[in-house]
């Protein structure tokens, strides 16, 4: 029988730890929080806890192990969400005040070892922090959730620290809304002498077509020569040790990861043993771990590509871990039970051991050209960190000397826009976020979902429209004028705001200027800190934001329902007035008033694409009145199914007989029958069996049954053929699909008598 207990979060972390500590320890997982918050005193702070209905089993193993066990180990996670998790484990396994509470930044054997010999007990202080954090966000959720909804159509709820982001997000929209593009011709050269190289005009360029010719027409004729010619040599700095947020923003860059699936594969890899605690505001690395990074880099190498280095984190109230993320052995260069695991962890590493390799070297040179034109080059003489992390082009200019003569091969002049402020990408939100200080690292891919979730915010999947540019052309004497399609306005992977999101963002600003003050936020967060250092008392701080939160919100109770509604004109031919407003399924046009009102049902029409009831005006709302009414036949299929285009709360439609078919990439007001027949015919054909309520489908990773309801699928094994399945034996694996964590984690809530703790 093992005489200590050790209990952590998860079952895959009690995995690894199980390894390296022997057989006199057992380690068991609590499966995250076994207690949930349900209520908040409102002049107490105190909070009514829960024992969660799906952690019963678990609580009743952990107090049978815990009454065998000599000794108990609480070793949850060390940031103040873990320091929780313990404290919530004393409380419900009624465990001593002294229990040992460890506390490690990798799970590796030494480690654990020095865990060991250092017990200490649980952080009352962080376990505070963390709930003000809780309380807050639990006591504005309630108030001002219940708020958004009465007043905003649409609204779904709204939080202390995603309320900021939205703002962000819509901010930026204006911006964007605002900008009136401009353009102006840009004027290069190719040139020769020796070797072909590219030189840009610089100074003042045409504004116009005719500018631009004439400026061609005058320099056709022109020689050039090289009038200047500096050399310098320079260093490429190395980038430095990852942080929570940093990880984020340069996974979303480099792989294109959203921040939840960052953060999944990084805690998937720091449960394994592979990387250190992925949630830290921490730049500094272990002198052991540097260490060995020396050693490595040496041997792979050599010595002049060594340079170690130690980083001091900026902010003095980065207490989340003690160490940035790094692998827990640098001589280990893959690692991850899955892709994105394996994409995640080879970053970490290279970046990881860029950081103490030495830096590049780089030879600029710039060459000046009569008429103001600029060649650039740059050629990397000694890689440096680059030979593991990062890229560098070289761009070879040849060798000329002051006075040469140079060939001009072609002169161009082409029209170019000026590009509106950029949309954030997930990775650049948090980089914005971690900037003003709003958010801790374990709160940044949570703030993310979230905004998405409510509808509040979608990420953009266009790649752009196409848009005709003017580019002049002068060769071996002549000018050509030539007509070329760009794109422009893409949005792939950006987060763009909703018109209920707009609405919901509006609404805050105007009646809860606090919440989504970006210094306010922060300045929560700084309090939450020093809470966390014992210099602040919990329950006043609480008191101290919820005395005028409270007021506020009875304030804006009086405030009439947030429709945002825009009167655009009246149409011309009915004189009914044409609205554009916000209801719950986004922005639409309106022509009449409503039917309590006008005494007959108002038409609709959805906004044209990338306008907003701010930006819409009276003939694009009319232009979009005089779209075809939804749902609209097509005309029927080969096999004789009427095929109708239509609109729902998930996006445009194909209703084919009984199916009914996405059809994001159409538009439902313009598709046409020849547009959908092979969406149809696709989905025909990927029908295996159809039962009514129960199918067999072919999808894109194989064939699997389909049941009633959502999310109620059935992998079919690759030895079995599913054409040969029955409507019984498809019943059957249904019932007998394996349950995913997520569904036995939400099961049925059961009743359980609350305690009450302060």
């Amino acid at each position: 029988m093992a005489k200590n207990l050790v209990i952590v979060e998860s079952p895959a972390k009690a995995q690894t730890i199980e390894k390296y500590l022997g057989n006199d320890f057992k380690v068991l997982a609590s499966v995250g929080h076994i207690r949930k918050d349900t209520k908040v005193d409102k002049s107490t702070f105190d909070v009514t806890y829960e024992i969660d209905p799906g952690h019963k089993s678990i609580i009743t193993e952990l107090k049978k192990e815990a009454k065998k066990a000599d000794k108990i180990w609480l070793a949850t996670d060390e940031d103040r969400e873990g320091e929780s998790i313990s404290w919530h484990l004393c409380e419900v396994l009624g465990l001593p005040k002294d229990t040992a509470r460890i506390t490690f930044h990798e799970i590796t054997k030494p480690a654990l070892d020095a865990a060991i010999k250092n017990p200490r007990v649980v952080d009352m202080d962080m376990v505070s922090s963390q709930q003000a954090r809780q309380t807050l966000d639990m006591l504005v959720g309630y108030d001002l959730s219940d708020m958004v909804r009465k007043k905003v159509p649409g609204a779904v709820s709204a939080g202390r620290v995603q309320s900021p982001a939205l703002r962000l997000i819509v901010e930026r929209e204006k911006e964007i809304e605002k900008f009136e593009s401009k353009f102006s011709f840009k004027v290069s050269g190719k040139f020769f002498k020796d070797a072909e190289f590219t030189a840009i005009l610089e100074g003042k360029q045409p504004n116009t077509e005719e500018e631009a010719r004439k400026l061609l027409e005058k320099l056709i004729p022109a020689e050039f020569k090289v009038e200047n010619i500096e050399e310098t040599e320079g260093l490429k700095p190395n980038p430095v040790p990852f942080t929570t947020a940093a990880l984020q923003i340069e996974a979303n860059a480099k792989l294109g990861f959203s921040s939840r699936t960052t953060m999944t594969a990084a805690q998937g890899l720091y449960q394994a043993g592979m990387i250190t605690y992925h949630r830290t505001d921490s730049l500094n690395l272990s002198s052991q771990a540097v260490g060995a990074m020396a050693a490595y880099i040496k041997e792979q190498f050599g010595d002049k590509y060594l340079k170690t280095r130690h980083f001091k984190t900026k902010d003095a109230s980065a207490q989340e871990a003690h160490e940035a993320i790094r692998p827990t052995s640098i001589s280990r260069t893959t690692a991850g039970k899955n892709e994105y695991e394996k994409k995640l962890y080879q970053l970490i590493w290279a970046r990881t051991l860029a950081t103490q390799m030495a830096n590049a070297r780089v030879a600029k040179t710039t060459i000046n050209l009569s008429h103001d034109f600029v060649a650039k080059g740059e050629v990397v003489v000694f890689d440096g960190f680059l030979k593991v992390y990062g890229k560098s082009k070289d761009l070879e200019l040849p060798k000329v000397s002051k006075g040469d003569k140079v060939n001009c091969l072609e002169l161009t002049a082409k029209q170019t826009f000026a590009k509106p402020p950029v949309r954030y990408t997930e990775g650049s939100l948090v980089k914005k976020l971690e900037e003003l200080g709003i958010g801790r690292p374990s709160t940044y891919a949570t703030i993310m979902t979230a905004i998405q979730a409510r509808g509040y915010v979608i990420k953009g999947e266009s790649e752009g429209e196409e848009r005709e540019v003017v580019e002049l052309v002068a060769e071996n004497g002549s000018l050509e004028e030539l007509r070329i399609k760009e794109k422009f306005g893409a949005n792939k992977g950006k987060l763009i705001p909703t018109p209920i999101g707009e609405l919901v963002a509006g609404f805050l600003i105007d009646n809860f200027k606090n919440i989504v003050d970006y210094k306010f936020t922060a300045n929560i967060e700084k309090d939450l800190d020093l809470v966390a250092e014992a210099k602040l008392e919990r329950v006043k701080m609480l008191r101290d934001f919820y005395g005028p939160f409270r007021d506020t919100v009875l304030i804006a109770q009086g405030v009439e329902r947030y429709n945002n509604a825009r009167l655009l004109g009246h149409d011309p031919e009915t004189g009914k007035p044409i609205y554009a407003k916000v209801g719950k399924s986004g922005g639409f046009i309106q022509l009449g008033d409503n039917e309590k009102n006008a005494g007959e049902k108002p038409r609709f029409a959805p906004l044209p694409k990338r306008k907003s009831v701010k930006t819409v005006t009276l003939e694009q709302a009319l232009k979009q009145l005089a779209l075809p009414t939804l749902p609209r036949s097509l005309g029927k299929a080969p096999d004789g199914a009427e095929l109708i285009a239509a609109n729902g709360p998930f996006g445009p439609y194909l209703k084919g007989g009984k199916y009914n078919i996405p059809m994001k990439d159409f538009d439902p007001y313009t598709v046409t029958l020849e547009d959908v027949l092979p969406l149809y015919q696709k989905k025909v054909d990927s029908m295996i069996a159809d039962w009514g309520e129960i199918q067999i489908i072919n999808g894109a990773y194989g064939p699997y049954i389909k049941g009633p309801g959502r999310r109620n699928n059935a992998k079919i094994p690759k030895d079995v053929d599913p054409k040969t399945i029955t409507l019984e034996q498809a019943k059957e694996m249904l019932e007998n699909k394996p349950k995913t964590a997520h569904k036995t984690r939400r099961g049925a809530r059961g009743k359980k008598k609350p305690t009450k703790k302060k």
